[in-house]
């Protein structure tokens, strides 16, 4: 009898151990690992005109990332969650430095992997040091014919294509062209159990839509040179971009709306601890607006009233509140000259009404004007000059680099 109770103590206690030990050591091993660069996935999309889909077969893509934060390992997530059929990655590595260490890249220990339609791959991780605010390659062959399903249509940053070949272990990649598109890729993260990540979501101004091509200087690249500046842990923060250009609060469209894909982008980010909302300002200006002789949405014809878009936003504080994430608002920019009937007096009036309550903190966290650190304080519904990118709607590199001036670093404390 008092051995039955001595087995049946042993296996309580063994219980204990994994129900409460195992679910603390397991959140001590994912803290060691921080997402240090993203781009949000999506399929592709038109703007205008469509353009023709790309087809990619037998071809090495190499994609230079700038990293936010450094670590001592490194690991890569490939996606083909918009694809209709399975993704071949024949080989891929990690290259960094000059002259580059190239480090391939496994897949559970294998060197090439089939990625299931709808799904995301996490690469195996490799000794490979980074430094906050370095560039890094991606380098991936693709064997098989396949079409470009799962891209980031950034327009910032070039992607080298190279002649026919598996040159995933090539210092020099013979390119026989480029594209201004991410493939497949999602994310880069780095081995460091420092501060955590603080996550930009938006649209194309935070998708850095009109700043200088490869140059990292959309407002979250410029954050977080502004964040490694400063000592203490403001230095360890990663700031990572999970924009997409056309994005809407309430509606999907271009991508999935943010209301959708929050739990993807943001609570799914590895090492998330703060997220910045900058993102409504399509729900107000697309509905009725025309760009290269069509509709922006040919379903989109009702403006979103203010308190739709407040309520919007609630529903994104209290997710991330529900994960115990600070979640800032940021106040949506001027846009009066917008073409093709994006920008009218009646959808500013939405606009500013939204920024009101922004401003009021009932529930963000704390507030970042960017809205005052951009516009033209004679006619406040405009850019400033300096700060325009010629469309009235997208800030120049000078008004991003004021957007990122205008955040507190101390809202990270």
């Amino acid at each position: 009898m008092n051995m039955r109770k001595s087995v049946a103590a042993a296996f309580v206690l063994a219980a204990l151990c994994v129900h409460v030990g195992a679910p603390a050591a397991q959140r001590a091993s994912a803290a060691q690992w921080k997402a240090t660069w993203t781009a949000s996935p999506h399929a592709m999309m038109s703007f205008g005109s469509r353009p023709p889909p790309v087809v990619i077969k037998d071809v090495t893509i190499r994609q230079v990332v700038h990293v936010s934060a450094g670590g001592s390992k490194v690991r890569v997530r490939l996606s083909n969650e918009y694809g209709s059929k399975p993704l071949a990655i024949g080989a891929a590595s990690v290259s960094a430095g000059t002259p580059a260490v190239i480090m391939p890249l496994s897949f559970g220990g294998a060197s090439s992997i089939i990625i299931p339609a709808g799904a995301p791959a996490l690469s195996d991780p490799v000794d490979l040091a980074v430094a906050a605010g370095q560039d890094i390659a991606i380098n991936v062959y693709l064997p098989s014919e396949t079409t470009a399903s799962t891209v980031h249509m950034t327009g910032l940053q070039k992607t080298e294509m190279s002649q026919p070949g598996d040159f995933t272990k090539a210092a020099e990649l013979p390119v026989a062209g480029s594209n201004e598109m991410r493939f497949f890729m999602s994310a880069v993260e780095v081995q460091n159990p420092g501060a955590g990540v603080i996550v930009a979501f938006g649209d194309s101004i935070t998708d850095g839509m009109g700043s200088t091509v490869n140059a990292n200087l959309r407002w979250p690249d410029l954050l977080a040179e502004r964040l490694r500046t400063r000592k203490g842990k403001h230095a360890e923060l990663a700031v990572v971009n999970q924009g997409i250009s056309g994005n809407q609060l309430l509606k999907d469209g271009a991508g999935q709306s943010a209301l959708a894909r929050m739990d993807r982008d943001v609570l799914g980010v590895t090492g998330v601890s703060h997220v910045i909302v900058m993102i409504g300002i399509n729900d107000i200006g697309t509905p009725g607006a025309r760009f290269g002789g069509r509709a922006l949405d040919e379903g989109a014809v009702q403006v979103p009233t203010a308190e739709e878009l407040i309520a919007g936003y609630k529903q994104l504080i209290a997710r991330a509140h529900d994960r115990g994430l600070k979640i800032f608002g940021a106040t949506l920019t001027p846009f009066a000259g917008a073409p093709g009937g994006y920008y009218s007096p009646e959808k500013d009036e939405v606009r500013k009404a939204a920024n009101e309550w922004i401003r009021s903190k009932q529930g963000f966290d704390g507030v970042i004007d960017f809205d005052a650190a951009t516009r033209d304080p004679e006619h406040p519904e405009q850019l400033l000059a300096a700060h325009d990118s010629g469309d009235h709607l997208h800030p120049s590199s000078a008004g991003y680099k004021a957007m990122a001036q205008a955040v507190d670093l101390a809202l990270f404390d």
